[in-house]
């Protein structure tokens, strides 16, 4: 696994009440030991298309991000590669930009790690206002269980609390 660069992003805005999980979920994460060795732990924010290159340095992707199925509000999601929503839409500014199309550029130069998951929860509201609704709240160890599993079936040895978080 020494050749593996493992990234987790977290993705969202804390301003945007239930649209902030990924950073929440990224925190949380932060605070557990058992990551494997030189993971990058990465607050993507709201980077838009700055975050192409953290995408493509990476070998094993985690995203993490409030995640809309249409499942009930704090349900725990799991989405494989095949299964990240991306795609290039027409946009009226370059602030349009989100993650959907960070991926598909990604793929489209070939440069999509092959592991790549998506792990969130699904919102109950998206709008103005700081923190998670209780729903949401409420499952965030669950969803960070998940995380942790995802990355230990890629071989990921634990560690302590070693790893690194990038900004």
């Amino acid at each position: 696994m020494s050749e593996a660069r493992i990234v987790v992003l977290g993705v969202g805005n804390p301003l945007m009440g239930d649209d902030g999980t990924g950073l929440a979920l990224l925190d949380a994460l932060g605070r557990r030991a058992g990551l494997p060795p030189g993971t990058a732990l990465v607050d993507g924010g709201t980077w838009g298309m700055n975050l192409l290159p953290v995408v493509e340095s990476a070998s094993h992707l985690v995203l993490l991000d409030a995640v809309r199925t249409g499942a009930p509000p704090g349900t725990v999601v799991v989405l494989g590669r095949r299964e990240l929503p991306r795609y290039l839409g027409l946009k009226l500014s370059p602030h349009q930009i989100d993650l959907k199309e960070v991926l598909a550029l990604a793929e489209l130069r070939g440069t999509l790690p092959a592991r790549a998951v998506a792990i969130g929860i699904e919102p109950e509201r998206v709008d103005w206002g700081i923190g998670l609704r209780p729903a949401e709240a409420a499952r965030l160890d669950e969803a960070v269980d998940a995380a942790l599993r995802v990355l230990e079936g890629w071989g990921g040895q634990p560690a302590g609390a070693g790893a690194g978080r990038d900004a």
